[in-house]
Order: C-alpha cells, then sequence, then structure tokens
C-alpha cells in the first residue's frame, strides 16, 4: 500500500454507474455544499466560466466539514469559507466522478441548465416586436414621442399586459386607434367598433381605453396621467374631436345669429331676441350641416362672463361663446360651424399656465386675436394668486408667456369682467 496522500476524494481508478452517482450524491447533494451547487448552477446560467473562487461569508461547521471531505484538506478557519471552483472541477473530473466536471455535475443534481442570456434577449426581442406598429406610428407623429418615452419609464404597458405576446396585441389596436385621432365628431363607441370590432373596448377600465386616453391627452398637450373622474375623461376624448355620448357634451353661447331654416338657427334667433344664453348640445350641432355666419365671434373661458354679459347687454350682446374651460366636442363643433361661414374669432381665459394650454388647443385649431390676453394686459391686471404648473408658451403672443414666468402670479378671468363686458357693450374692435 502506498505511503503517499491523494488530493481530495479520489483514491485510485474511475468510479462508473452507481458508484459515481451515489460519491456525487455524498459530496455535493447535501444541504451543506447547497451553497456551492447553487452559486455555480447561477454562474452557468448566467453564461459564465466555472473559474475563481466563491466564498460564503458565515459558514457553519458542517457546511466547513463538508467543504473539506470534498476538497481533501483543511477549509482555513474563521467564520468565512473560500472554494475554489477550479478545483473542484479537477477533482471531479480525477475522481471519474463526473468526467465532464462541475458544470456535468451541476447539471445531474440539479437539471438543465437555463441560458438566463439568451432569454432575456428574446424576451426584450419579443418585447420591442410588440412596440414596432406602435413605434413606426411615433416615428411619424412626433408630437407622440414624450408620450412614448413617459409609457417606457412608468411600466404601464407591462401593468398592462401580462406578457410581450398580450402586450402587441393591445399596442397593435391602439396604433389603429391613435391613426384616427384626431377625430372630430366621432362617437367613442363608434371609435373603437370601427378601430377593434368591438364597440366597448374603449370602455373605462379597459387596458386599450387606459393606454389610448393617455395618448389623447398627449395630442392634446394636457399630463398623460389621467386626473381621474367622468368630466375629465369627457374632456380629455374631447380635445381629439371624440364625445362620449352627443347629450352630456355642449357649449353655452350668446347672441349668435339664427336662421329660420333650421332647428338650431331657430333656437339661436329666439335666444338672441330674448337676450338669453342658448345652451347647444352635441347632438343638435352634429344634425346641423351648413355653416353659422357671424362675423367677429368672441370666446371667453368662464361662464360668468356669458351671465354678465346677458345680465348687462342681453339682445344687444355681439357674438359670444363660452368654451368652458377644456373645450369640449361641442364647443369644437360650434367653432368649426362658424369658421366655415367666415366668423373670425377673439380669446380671453385665465392668465394661469392651465388656461394657457385651452388657449393654445383652441388657437391651434381655430386661430384668434388676443382680447386683453397679451402681455400688456396682464401686467395690468392687480393679483397676488400664486402662479404655479409647467411654462407653455403663447404663440399668439411670445412676450406674455415670458411676462407669466417673470412676474409669477395668476390673473383670473373674473379679475376683469367689467372690462370684457365693456368691450362687448362699446363692441370695442380689436
Amino acid at each position: 500500500m502506498s505511503g503517499s496522500s491523494t488530493n481530495g476524494p479520489s483514491a485510485g481508478g474511475s468510479v462508473t454507474g452507481s458508484g459515481a452517482s451515489e460519491r456525487l450524491r455524498r459530496l455535493l447533494g447535501g444541504d451543506e455544499t447547497a451553497w456551492l451547487v447553487d452559486r455555480a448552477r447561477r454562474r452557468l446560467e448566467q453564461g459564465k466560466a466555472l473559474t475563481g473562487t466563491v466564498t460564503l461569508t458565515t459558514a457553519t461547521p458542517a457546511q466547513r466539514r463538508a467543504a473539506e471531505v470534498l476538497l481533501g484538506r483543511r477549509a482555513g478557519a474563521g467564520s468565512s469559507l473560500s472554494v475554489s471552483l477550479d478545483e473542484v472541477d479537477r477533482i471531479l473530473r480525477a475522481g471519474g466522478i463526473a468526467a465532464d466536471g462541475l458544470r456535468e455535475a451541476v447539471i445531474r443534481l440539479r437539471g438543465p441548465i437555463r441560458d438566463l442570456t439568451g432569454e432575456k434577449a428574446t424576451h426584450a426581442a419579443d418585447w420591442k416586436r410588440a412596440f414596432a406598429k406602435l413605434d413606426a406610428l411615433i416615428s411619424e407623429r412626433p408630437e407622440l414621442s414624450g408620450w412614448r418615452s413617459w409609457l417606457e419609464s412608468t411600466g404601464l404597458v407591462r401593468r398592462l399586459a401580462t406578457t410581450a405576446g398580450e402586450a402587441r396585441t393591445l399596442l397593435d389596436r391602439l396604433s389603429t386607434v391613435l391613426e384616427r385621432l384626431p377625430s372630430p365628431g366621432t362617437r367613442l363607441g363608434r371609435l373603437a367598433a370601427e378601430t377593434c370590432a368591438d364597440a366597448h373596448a374603449l370602455d373605462e377600465g379597459r387596458p386599450l381605453a387606459t393606454l389610448a386616453l393617455s395618448a389623447a391627452r398627449a395630442l392634446s398637450g394636457l399630463p398623460y396621467a389621467s386626473e381621474g373622474g367622468a368630466d375629465a375623461r369627457r374632456s380629455a376624448w374631447a380635445a381629439v374631436g371624440v364625445h362620449l355620448d352627443d347629450l352630456s357634451s355642449f357649449v353655452l353661447c350668446l347672441g349668435l345669429p339664427g336662421d329660420d331654416h333650421s332647428p338650431t338657427g331657430r333656437m339661436l334667433s329666439a335666444a338672441g331676441a330674448a337676450g338669453e344664453p342658448c345652451v347647444l348640445t352635441l347632438r343638435q350641432l352634429l344634425r346641423h350641416d351648413t355653416p353659422l355666419r357671424a362675423n367677429l365671434v368672441r370666446i371667453c373661458e368662464n361662464p360668468i362672463v356669458v351671465a354678465a354679459a346677458a345680465d348687462e347687454l342681453g339682445a344687444f350682446c355681439p357674438p359670444l361663446v363660452c368654451g368652458g374651460g377644456r373645450p369640449s366636442a361641442a364647443v369644437w363643433r360650434l367653432l368649426d360651424l362658424l369658421a366655415a361661414g367666415g366668423a373670425t374669432f377673439a380669446y380671453h381665459g385665465d392668465f394661469d399656465w392651465g388656461g394657457i394650454a385651452i388657449a393654445a388647443a383652441i388657437h391651434e385649431r381655430a386661430g384668434f386675436l388676443p382680447w386683453r390676453f397679451d402681455a400688456a394686459s396682464y401686467r395690468a391686471v392687480p393679483s397676488s394668486a400664486p402662479l404655479s404648473g409647467q411654462v407653455r408658451p403663447t404663440p399668439w403672443d411670445p412676450e406674455l408667456s415670458v411676462a407669466m414666468e417673470r412676474r409669477g402670479v395668476r390673473v383670473e378671468e373674473e379679475l376683469v369682467l367689467s372690462e370684457l363686458v365693456a368691450d362687448l357693450k362699446l363692441r370695442t374692435p380689436l
């Protein structure tokens, strides 16, 4: 019998069959060596080589003894335990326990190795394909690029769709919806039916509706996240011409010329003769298919201006339309009919960033001259109310945005109510 010692558990020739499996189980299959096998498996799954040293920082005595049996020597002292993967691989090969070394041992003990790097690449490719149609659309709609980045940063799509396949179906439908926006005078159910073959696909609470509404808000210059509530939802859709129904969307006006040839024209004539404000629903305006004739039409943001004008001017008030905050589908329809009849517009609203966003939307779609809604008019009104929110451009008077940012106060329309009514009374030219 030789007096020389051997490293590790291989003493003599190779071990095959059930004997090799039993020795592998005893050396690496117990709880005390599970940490070592786990570390080796994690490296293989990540595509890394089984080289170098792995360390267990708080090793138990049993774990240290198991490592010493495996290595055939003392495994150091102290609380931490370090094991060379290269040494373990050599021992397993030399002892005939695993012909292909540590990799084979890990597979025999724990099953096939996952290719996590490949899975990650496949997963990323699947999600990229899910966004392909939407990204192609956005490449032609740069106004949606910020919204697209927001979708990525918030992970909204991944929360609404559990797999890339579900996301692709969802985003392909979303792209079809966005191709139709803005869509003036369209009912939401009809838009859903024509784009998704499902009249309820854009109903509140549906994943597609959540994404489509955020995109509608983006197209309207609104914050991408929904403010919540039916009114906010209705306003966001209305800003891209879509209405939830044609009776709850309405517009307030005063002094618009009517006619005797249509129901809407007769309503306007009767209201004008009585000097009373008139409320027109979207349903009425959609059924009125001829232009409304007017010259200069003034637009205000708040109903109080219409009420004050009716009180003081009655039947002598020149044409006045109330946007009512964020314009509804009915407001847009009325402005379109007036523009088709040759009208020009003058606008006044609140001097705050929300009011500026509303004005910008109207200016972009209908165009207007400022009605006491420029930098000089803003500076002339005393106010100490703090201005907050996101700075927005004022293309009808670029100096206005600069003045508001510098002064930092908001001026509500009610503060200049008497001046606005005086303009209407005197029919002051712009």
